[in-house]
């Protein structure tokens, strides 16, 4: 088995299940420290114990290398994929497999772990048809929010990745997880926006505003045509190591009527830790007549698999699978998203 898929195998499942990130980088290093070594220097390296001394190759990384050099599968590796037989969440799984692609993920260009291209390669090893790619905007400094420069300069990045596949059933798409301000502006220059697939807009400060004012943020980005997902749209954390925050207050009825009126899917945020909307929620904006979007918000490559608890919540809640836009083929969604 080649030791960089090994590892980087081995990476996604901790990251699949939420597994200590620093375990997790820890393998993502070693596959990045390979990479440009010839394969049988690497070979012999591993058979000799001289791989210990790479920098960012461990002990237990380098006993993964050599086990795949020497023609097998990684122990390891091998107890991570036995325990993933298991499901992350059960009751979805009709809906799981009619989804089509992901409409909100991170790259290391902001707060996501790793590269672009890597993100792709997994979405495409998934099934996906396509995944757009939503690094944050520039207000969001903490999350490394892309400024109008680099937004452009990744632009650049997508099409190379999309010109560098040849898997044709695959399309990387432009995006942006665009902050939407206090005044309900979106935190980009309209020029950049229009030259993207999908636009993600999501509220990530001053979460506890009056309920009058955050109505009135949401309503306007809302009403912005620019505007094609409402992420994550109370910004609560029911779980995970950042702890719980309580959900936003705003009149859903308000803002789940004017994305049904504007074409704005309505996001079923995949992460567990957020569980965004409520169900409570989500009964709102089926009443509404809203379109939804499910999502993983992915920051590593294995997250993209958290689709699943995604669609358990949207079946659980008798979301049908066509008012989904993550079911629809990539010429339905890109003509939806393009109003």
């Amino acid at each position: 088995m080649d030791p960089i898929e090994a590892l980087n195998e081995i990476a996604f499942w901790l990251e699949r299940s939420l597994d200590s990130p620093y375990r997790t980088k820890a393998f993502r290093g070693a596959a990045a420290a390979l990479v440009g070594m010839p394969s049988a220097q690497v070979a012999q390296s591993a058979r000799t114990g001289a791989l210990r001394r790479v920098p960012g190759i461990g002990d237990t990384s380098a006993t993964v290398i050599r086990e795949a050099v020497d023609g097998g599968i990684p122990s390891y590796l091998a107890d991570l994929r036995e325990k993933a037989l298991v499901p992350l969440v059960g009751g979805g799984e009709k809906l799981r497999a009619q989804l089509r692609g992901d409409l909100h993920s991170h790259s290391d260009w902001s707060d996501g772990t790793t590269s672009i291209d890597l993100m792709a390669a997994t979405a495409a090893s998934l099934g996906h048809e396509y995944l757009v790619l939503t690094d944050h905007s520039p207000r969001l400094t903490v999350a490394n929010g892309l400024s109008p420069e680099r937004l452009t300069q990744q632009l650049v990045e997508v099409a190379r990745v999309n010109e560098s596949r040849d898997d044709t059933g695959f399309a990387l798409m432009a995006g942006i997880e665009v902050d939407i301000l206090d005044d309900g502006r979106l935190d980009q220059v309209p020029e950049l926006l229009d030259r993207l697939d999908v636009v993600v807009a999501s509220v990530h400060s001053k979460l506890r505003m009056e309920r009058a004012d955050m109505t009135r943020r949401m309503l306007a980005a809302v009403a912005n045509p620019h505007t094609n997902v409402l992420g994550h749209c109370t910004g609560q954390l029911v779980k995970g190591g950042r702890g719980t925050r309580p959900p936003s207050r705003f009149d859903a009825d308000a803002v789940f009527a004017a994305c049904a009126e504007y074409g704005v899917a309505v996001e079923i945020n995949s992460r567990p830790e957020r569980a965004d909307p409520p169900d409570e929620l989500i009964a709102i904006a089926l009443d509404a007549g809203c379109l939804f979007s499910i999502d993983s918000d992915a920051h590593a490559p294995g997250h993209l698999a958290f689709l699943d608890y995604g669609a358990q919540r949207a079946t659980a809640n008798g979301v049908p699978a066509d008012r989904i836009v993550t079911t629809w083929p990539a010429e339905r969604l890109r003509e939806w998203a393009a109003g």
